[in-house]
């Protein structure tokens, strides 16, 4: 009869299959800031700079990203970190004129963001005694006049984008006729440059009113050229989200198919329609040329969209740089206080519209 021997335990230190063949934890983070390190030496030989500092830190994290994983890990996964690295530099570098450009609003504009700016007109007085003329910076014309022209344009775009995109996603047969002109019209449409439609908003209604025809009428119109195709596209493209088995679901159910998009199609993309809304406002609002075109501009209060021009928050920001008063340096920083009011608006709006889309959402989306 045979004993069997005790499995020996191993005496040595044991192996975890599940953390061998792959790098440390914060790896990364610690290639990242070894080529933080090389580049700026290497620079500061030939003469350093911010841009090339981080670019040549990009290209040597890489590199030695790919070769430290490549040797400890795998093939497979030393491609994966490579396009992750890629991807993550794509990502800083997209967002750098974006921070940029914002923290460069903000550093211009708040030291003229005050109370009295946002309520007060702004003027110009001359003094007969010390022939001096003095600047009153105020931007209260151009905020009532960026949200007339933009609440004209959206009440006017709105409807017609929503409503052509149900047409064309729950109407509309693939191979229709009267579908794919419409759809031809609108990718006609969103290739549209803006100044071409303020021409045409100013050219009809010289037309009809004369050859004064400056007016933020005008202006929405223009505006809504350029307005309508971007709400169909993105509300298009939420409704298509929508899965069919919604709808047939509810077809079964002996649901009409009015009452299937109203109660059970728009509910279910309101996020992604508001959303979609939002970036389409947003693409109008800070337009410049058809409102200059269409509206002109002006330093008087006209709260009146059909008569006489109208100022705006973009074209006062324009107007600021390009016609500059006797002060310049203080036509530049209303330019500047303007083109941060702009930005804080569409904020705005977008908070709201989010606000909106949480509420509206179905209760299991929410």
């Amino acid at each position: 009869m045979s004993v069997l021997s005790p499995r020996t335990k191993p005496t040595g230190p044991v192996a975890n299959s599940l953390t061998t063949g792959q790098l440390p934890r914060f790896a990364e983070f610690y290639i990242l800031g070894g080529s933080l390190l090389v580049s700026a030496l290497l620079l500061l030989l030939v003469g350093f700079s911010i841009v090339g500092w981080l670019v040549l830190t990009a290209v040597i994290y890489l590199i030695a990203l790919a070769i430290l994983s490549s040797v400890v890990e795998n093939r497979r996964k030393a491609t994966d970190r490579v396009v992750r690295g890629l991807v993550t530099v794509a990502f800083l570098l997209a967002l750098i004129p974006l921070v940029s450009t914002l923290a460069t609003v903000i550093a211009q504009g708040a030291g003229e963001i005050s109370w009295s700016y946002i309520t007060s007109v702004g003027s110009s007085s001359f003094d007969p005694n010390t022939l001096t003329v003095t600047q009153t910076p105020g931007a209260l014309q151009a905020i009532v006049g960026t949200l007339i022209i933009t609440g004209i344009a959206a009440l006017i775009s709105i409807p017609i984008g929503l409503l052509t995109s149900i047409y064309l996603v729950e109407y509309a047969l693939p191979k229709q006729g009267l579908a794919r002109a419409v759809t031809f019209l609108v990718d006609v449409m969103t290739g549209i440059p803006s100044i071409v439609a303020g021409l045409f908003a100013f050219s009809l209604f010289s037309i009809i009113v004369g050859p004064k025809a400056f007016s933020g009428f005008s202006a929405s119109i223009a505006l809504c050229v350029l307005m309508i195709p971007t709400v169909v596209r993105s509300c298009e493209e939420m409704l298509k989200l929508v899965p069919n088995d919604l709808r047939e679901a509810s077809f079964a159910l002996g649901v009409s198919k009015f009452s299937t998009i109203v109660k059970i199609v728009l509910p279910t993309a309101i996020a992604g329609l508001i959303t979609g809304i939002m970036l389409a406002v947003a693409r109008v609002i800070g337009e410049t040329a058809p409102i200059f075109i269409a509206a002109s501009f002006t330093d008087n209060f006209n709260a009146n969209p059909f008569e006489g021009p109208m100022q705006t928050l973009p074209v006062l920001a324009y107007t600021g740089y390009a016609f500059p008063g006797k002060d310049i340096a203080a036509s530049n920083a209303s330019a500047w206080g303007a083109a941060l009011l702009l930005v804080i608006l569409v904020v705005i709006f977008n908070l709201i519209a989010r606000v909106c889309a949480k509420i509206f959402a179905p209760k299991g989306m929410r």
